[in-house]
């Protein structure tokens, strides 16, 4: 049988399957994910010496992770196509789950995080724009959580330093458990590097 058949096939196949197309699906059995504890600790960053306090906007992005819905992509079949689970949701969206993750980190870090509100003239302040936070199939079996994000320093109008920032994480499941574990883990991930460049930014600043 033509091998592009048996592709084809066995991606339709796995996107019924993800998707939970199943008949007479009902909206309670829906299973709803967070990034829960962090797998790792984050020690007493270096960026605390070098910027004891700054602001961290909300995290901004694609319309698609301002809503609960998780998304996956076969990149094996249609790497254009962006599918959402039917019966996984986040428990907040991915942007609002995104900010308080990284508030948190950076707040473990040894920075004070502070509201635009609440900071005084020259405090920091951090934007960050999140380009990609989908699990990814390379094969109906090899799977992976990816997080991509701009991040942005700047000392009042003035931009300081802006870099890109990838983590990709293999699933252990392909499932939308699985591709939830590995998406926080991809964010944890991107904190520690963000952390790690926010203290040689602002030494290069001085």
């Amino acid at each position: 049988m033509n091998p592009v058949f048996h592709r084809l096939a066995g991606a339709a196949a796995l996107a019924l399957i993800l998707a939970g197309c199943a008949a007479g699906a009902k909206t309670s059995n829906i299973v709803t994910y967070d990034f829960g504890s962090p797998a790792r600790p984050i020690v007493a960053s270096a960026a605390a010496g070098a910027i004891p306090a700054i602001v961290v906007t909300d995290v901004t992005g694609n319309a698609a992770f301002d809503s609960e819905r998780m998304y996956y992509r076969l990149n094996y079949a249609d790497p254009l196509q962006a599918r959402p689970y039917a019966n996984s949701r986040w428990s907040t969206t991915p942007l609002q789950l995104l900010t308080q993750r990284f508030k948190s980190r950076v707040g473990q870090a040894g920075l004070k995080v502070l509201s635009a509100t609440d900071a005084s003239t020259g405090v920091p302040l951090l934007r960050i724009d999140v380009d990609d936070f989908t699990h990814t199939f390379d094969s109906t079996s090899a799977s992976y959580g990816e997080v991509v994000l701009r991040a942005s320093l700047f000392n009042g109008r003035i931009l300081t330093d802006q870099r890109t920032f990838t983590r990709k994480v293999t699933a252990l499941t392909a499932d939308a458990g699985g591709g939830a574990r590995a998406l926080a883990e991809a964010t944890d991930a991107v904190a520690a590097d963000m952390i790690g460049w926010l203290g040689t930014a602002q030494q290069r600043k001085q």
